[in-house]
């Protein structure tokens, strides 16, 4: 029996753009290798800051980039926090943000995530504790799936002017949009109060090891500060090839196959759901690369996995994604690096291991 694995969210090989890079790198290397094997300014390789600039519509001095937009995350608590200060995220939200904001000794309170978004009413209630800044992934979030509702977002934005923190909004899924219609980001609504994030992991490859960050200029000028003590400047071969690939206009038809590719793996998760657990109660995206499922009453994840295991299908315990407890009846199920077939038989299983625990 083959095992079938729902644990990590990470692309499809299949979708890896490699004749692509390929391509691109023997051209930015021999049209930029001496500035790509040099080092260079912190805030990243300058035509792809420029390129990032005229496609997020920002000044070229708002943009900095790293190696993955977890670490620009790494340089703005660097900047903003000290040890006992509040930071809001989402709950459940992505595991390594949690585990990166207790590291520098952040006191993390976790905002109930409902179905279009943070609980507002339990916000509201929160920010007597005055937090720093509201971590959010308001588009196909990771773990839940859940996308905010325009409504919402600009509840967040009233919420974070009056009361004076900042949103951090990450958006790596958000141009994973398999159908329906796109709200405006939180840096759209608000750029004075948002920091936005992103990167090409989820569009090319995780490998390429470009996330950027736009923002104030003058909070991306003291972010780069912390940058270039860190690694005197990010990974510039790697930029350069993510700019001469983004350059020649890959990115549209690329996001176009990646829908091609991943909207009927989320179909397939969804039938399979209604086929072998109609009773279950899951979010139902429209994009993204993940489904959450809450299990019936009495059942807990880590019994399921379990279980699970030994029908060979590996499952991702949903504790971690909870900064102040709870998650014991939640499961992730990333679906993108399955085929449909995979997807179908690895909720089958998934069925039969909840049923076999009531």
């Amino acid at each position: 029996m083959e095992t079938i694995n729902f644990t990590r969210g990470v692309p499809a090989n299949e979708s890896f753009p490699i004749d692509e890079v390929i391509a691109a790198g023997a051209a930015a290397l021999q049209s930029k290798g001496a500035a790509m094997l040099q080092y260079g300014p912190s805030l990243g390789f300058q035509p792809l800051r420029e390129w990032l600039a005229q496609w997020q519509q920002v000044p070229v001095e708002s943009v900095l980039t790293g190696n993955g937009s977890l670490q620009l995350i790494e340089f703005l608590c660097l900047h903003l926090l000290k040890p006992g200060d509040v930071v809001f995220t989402e709950s459940p939200t992505y595991d390594r943000t949690i585990t990166l904001l207790r590291r520098h000794g952040a006191r993390v309170i976790g905002i109930p995530l409902e179905a279009d978004g943070p609980d507002i009413v339990a916000l509201e209630k929160a920010l007597i504790a005055a937090p720093k800044f509201f971590y959010l992934i308001p588009d196909f979030q990771n773990p839940a799936g859940a996308t905010c509702s325009g409504e919402k977002r600009r509840r967040l934005v009233e919420l974070a002017e009056r009361h004076g923190f900042l949103l951090v909004e990450d958006a790596p899924y958000r141009l994973l949009r398999y159908r329906g219609r796109e709200q405006p980001t939180l840096y759209q609504l608000a750029p004075q109060r948002t920091v936005h994030m992103s990167s090409f992991t989820k569009l090319i490859a995780p490998g390429v090891r470009t996330g950027f960050m736009i923002g104030d200029a003058a909070l991306i000028a003291k972010l780069a500060k912390l940058a270039e003590d860190t690694y005197i400047s990010p990974g510039y071969v790697a930029q350069g090839i993510t700019y001469e690939w983004c350059r020649r206009g890959l990115l549209p038809p690329q996001i176009e196959r990646l829908k091609k590719l991943y909207a009927p793996r989320l179909d397939a998760c969804l039938s399979a759901i209604d086929k072998y657990m109609p009773d279950a109660v899951a979010t139902r995206p429209d994009g993204g690369f993940f489904i959450s499922l809450t299990l019936p009453e009495g059942i807990q994840t880590t019994a399921v996995r379990l279980a699970a295991a030994q029908r060979g299908l590996n499952l991702a315990d949903g504790l971690a994604f909870f900064p102040e407890g709870g998650g014991e009846r939640f499961l992730r199920l990333p679906f993108c690096a399955l085929s449909p077939a995979e997807v179908d038989e690895g909720i089958r299983r998934l069925a039969e291991t909840v049923r076999a625990a009531r």
